[in-house]
C-alpha cells in the first residue's frame, strides 16, 4: 500500500526464475514495500445462509443471482464484476463466503464509513434473495461444501485433503476480518512485524467469535483459528519473529510446498511436498516463471501475511458492525512508532499463546492481563475521534473479561 523504495519489479526477469537467490530477492521486494505508515485497509468475510433455513446448503446459482453485476468472475465467468457503490471489491470464497475489500485510505473514519456503506449494500442485495450474512467466524450449521468449481480450489482441496478435514473447513466454512497496515520504513519493519505477531493471541482472544461447528459447541472460543492452524502448519501457522523478517519470509516462501501449478486445462495440482525451491532446481519438467512465484505467494495463509503491506489475518468475523472495533484498535496501535514499541512490550507475556487464545479466549489469565492494558491504551487513543468507538471497544472488552 505504501510506495516502494525497492528496485522496480521490472528489473527482475519475467521468464524463468533461475536461482533461489534471485527468487528470494524478488519475494523480498514485492512482499515488503517500504514507506511511512499512512494507509489502512480492511477486508470483511461472511458466510452466507438462506434466511429461512441457515443450515440449508448454498448453491452457486442462487448466490450469483443475488450478487448480480457485482458477482466475481470466479463465480460468473462473464460477469462485469462491478465494484460496490463506494468502491469496495467483492469476491467469493470457495464455500460461497462473500468478501468485500476496501480501497486503501489514510483516514480511519473514512475507511469505516465507506466499508460500512458497502456492507449495507451487500446486505440489501442478499436480503432481496432471502439470503443473510453469517455473524461468526465459522459456519455453525453446515458441513463444508465447495461451490466454486475452478482449478485453483480443486488443487488446494486435493493438497489439503492429504492432511485432514481442516483444509476444507478453512476454504469453505470460515470467515474473518483482515486489517491491512503499511509495513513501514526499512528500519521499522522488524519492529512492526514482531509487534503484530506478539499482539496476535490477545486480539484472537478478545475477538474470538466461532464457538460452533456442525451445529454443536466445539469447546474452542475461536474454532476458526484452530482450523487455520491445523490446515497445513507450514503454510498457516505463524512464522518466527527473530531476525530479519524480510529475508525470513523470503526463505519461508521458497521452502513452502507448491499447492497450485497453473497450466492449461482443469488440473492445477502439484506433486505432494514439492517446494518452490525444488521446482526452481528441476523438480518439475517446466521451470517456474516469475508469474508462477507471484501466484505461489497467494497460497499461504499465516496469521500475518506480507503482501506488499502487512495483512493481519488472525481475526474472526464479527457480528454486525463490531468489525470496526478490532480494525480501529489496530489502526491506532500501529499509527505511531512509539506506540508500536509500547504494544510489543505490553503483549510480550502473551506472545506465542496462539492455541491458548483460540481455546480459552480471555478466560486465559495471561491473555486477560495483557488485554486490559493494551485495550485501555487503544481506548485512550480512540477517545479523541468523537465517534463512540472508544466506548464501544471498552464495553466489548469489559464483557469479555467479566
Amino acid at each position: 500500500m505504501a510506495i516502494s523504495t525497492d528496485p522496480a519489479t521490472g528489473e527482475f526477469p519475467t521468464s524463468r526464475v533461475r536461482t533461489r537467490a534471485e527468487a528470494e530477492a524478488y519475494v523480498a521486494s514485492v512482499c515488503f514495500k517500504h514507506g511511512p505508515p499512512r494507509l489502512l485497509g480492511v477486508e470483511l468475510e461472511w458466510t452466507v445462509h438462506h434466511r429461512s433455513d441457515p443450515g440449508r446448503a448454498l448453491d452457486a446459482a442462487t448466490l450469483s443471482a443475488a450478487l448480480g453485476p457485482h458477482a466475481p468472475r470466479s463465480l460468473v465467468p462473464d460477469s462485469p464484476q462491478q465494484p460496490l457503490p463506494n468502491g469496495s471489491v467483492l469476491t467469493v470464497e470457495p464455500g460461497g463466503q462473500v468478501e468485500i475489500s476496501s480501497l486503501p485510505t489514510t483516514s480511519l473514519r473514512s475507511l469505516l464509513s465507506v466499508v460500512a456503506a458497502d456492507a449495507d449494500h451487500l446486505h440489501r442485495l442478499l436480503d432481496r434473495a432471502d439470503l443473510a450474512l453469517g455473524d461468526s467466524g465459522t459456519d455453525p450449521y453446515r458441513h463444508p461444501n465447495r461451490i466454486l468449481r475452478v482449478p485453483r480450489y480443486q488443487a488446494m482441496e486435493t493438497a489439503f485433503d492429504r492432511i485432514g478435514l481442516d483444509g476444507r473447513l478453512m476454504m469453505c466454512s470460515t470467515a474473518g476480518v483482515q486489517v491491512c497496515l503499511d509495513a513501514g520504513e526499512p528500519d521499522r519493519i522488524a519492529a512492526r512485524w514482531n509487534a503484530l505477531h506478539a499482539l496476535g493471541p490477545v486480539m484472537i482472544a478478545a475477538f474470538a467469535n466461532s464457538p460452533r461447528l456442525f451445529g454443536e459447541e466445539t469447546g474452542w472460543a475461536s474454532t476458526r483459528t484452530r482450523v487455520l492452524l491445523d490446515t497445513d502448519p507450514p503454510r498457516t501457522r505463524p512464522g518466527p519473529t527473530k531476525g530479519d523478517p524480510v529475508s525470513g519470509w523470503a526463505r519461508r516462501m521458497l521452502d513452502m510446498a507448491v499447492v497450485c501449478r497453473r497450466r492449461e486445462g482443469e488440473d492445477w495440482s502439484a506433486p505432494s511436498g514439492l517446494s518452490f525451491a525444488e521446482w526452481i532446481h528441476g523438480g518439475l519438467p517446466e521451470p517456474p516463471t516469475r508469474e508462477d512465484l507471484d501466484y505461489h505467494l497467494t497460497t499461504v495463509f499465516p496469521p500475518v501475511r506480507a503482501h506488499g503491506y502487512l495483512e493481519v489475518r488472525y481475526l474472526d468475523a464479527q457480528s454486525g458492525t463490531d468489525w470496526m472495533l478490532p480494525t480501529a484498535a489496530l489502526a491506532v496501535l500501529f499509527g505511531d512508532e512509539s506506540i508500536v514499541d509500547k504494544v510489543a512490550v505490553m503483549a510480550a507475556p502473551a506472545a506465542r499463546r496462539w492455541v491458548h487464545a483460540a481455546r480459552f479466549g480471555l478466560a486465559d489469565p495471561v491473555l486477560a492481563r495483557c488485554a486490559r492494558d493494551i485495550f485501555d491504551l487503544a481506548c485512550r487513543l480512540l477517545g479523541g475521534t468523537g465517534d463512540g468507538l472508544s466506548d464501544r471497544l471498552a464495553e466489548h472488552i469489559a464483557r469479555r473479561l467479566s
